[in-house]
């Protein structure tokens, strides 16, 4: 049985040490163990999700060990994590079940699997649109704008991925990067990645040189998309265009590479190759406070 240890925080820059694991292992059993996890954000939870269903598909049913941490399971059930992970793990301790009492959560995870899920998520951000705006001190408008985002990378997961997808998203107060609130979204999916799908329109320009990061920036820069018609498949513009007016970081990460928009706040490097190889494509988008907003109670970014 292959061990995957799960990293004490969880979130899109330890995604990549999760991952590490899988690569190149042929082992039917995995045994993730997450006994030792403190800190978790919704990259995180789609990530485990994501490679618990890699190693499933590779063999027997993956075990997950939950963490000691009663703080991060209770978590994780207001996320609704426990609603799909008996779908892909033999859970250590049994799952957890939601109450049903009002929570804080902006979007718990949710599969996306057609355009009715769309519609169904983004009525569902309608209704909490005014937790965006108390939390990170967004008017009406902004907060609209956050719908937008999230519409826009849902469909990129029907445009391009030929696979359902997850998506979630929560706010936390980035003390130490931003010393303000943040909104968090991810969104992932194991379909054939940005390689695969810009391949059959784009791949003959650039020879041997087509790859993941050519693919990435082939979107990402240059807009390129597998459409023949114009306007079709411009979604990553738009999010690209919509992040940079609220001050966020976008990154798209598939196959090998990762690209994003780094804005003066953040350090992560725009373009990074050679990373474990993993299918699909994972989206992160930090959205941050409006600078005007004052301290407010509630979960703190501690790998900032």
């Amino acid at each position: 049985m292959k061990i995957i240890t799960v990293p004490s925080t969880l979130e899109e820059r330890s995604f990549d040490r999760l991952i590490q694991g899988l690569e190149e292992d042929e082992s039917d059993r995995h045994l993730f163990d997450a006994r030792h996890l403190r800190w978790i954000d919704p990259h995180g939870m789609l990530g485990l999700l994501a490679a618990g269903t890699v190693a499933k598909e590779r063999g027997a049913r993956p075990r997950l060990e939950l963490p000691e941490s009663q703080d991060v399971v209770s978590y994780l059930t207001r996320m609704a994590f426990f609603e799909y992970a008996p779908e892909i793990f033999a859970i250590e301790g049994g799952t957890r079940r939601r109450t049903g009492q009002d929570s804080d959560v902006l979007l718990e995870i949710t599969p996306i699997e057609s355009h009715g899920d769309i519609h169904h998520l983004l009525d569902r951000i309608q209704e909490r649109l005014a937790i965006l705006m108390r939390q990170l001190n967004y008017p009406f408008v902004t907060a609209m704008n956050f719908s937008v985002i999230l519409s826009e990378v849902c469909q990129n997961i029907l445009e391009h991925a030929q696979a359902p997808g997850w998506v979630a998203s929560q706010t936390y107060h980035w003390r130490r990067r931003l010393g303000r609130r943040a909104a968090v979204i991810a969104v992932m999916d194991l379909g054939i990645g940005f390689r695969a799908s810009l391949a059959g329109t784009h791949a003959g320009k650039y020879g041997e040189r087509w790859d993941d990061v050519t693919a990435l920036e082939a979107a990402f820069i240059h807009g390129m998309t597998r459409f023949h018609d114009p306007g079709r498949g411009q979604g990553i513009r738009q999010i690209r265009r919509q992040v940079g007016r609220m001050q966020g970081r976008v990154s798209i990460r598939s196959g090998t590479a990762r690209i994003g928009d780094v804005p003066e706040w953040d350090d992560a490097p725009p373009l990074e190759e050679g990373l474990p190889e993993f299918p699909g494509a994972q989206i992160g988008i930090v959205l941050p406070a409006r600078a005007a907003e004052e301290e407010r109670d509630g979960q703190e970014w501690r790998g900032r």
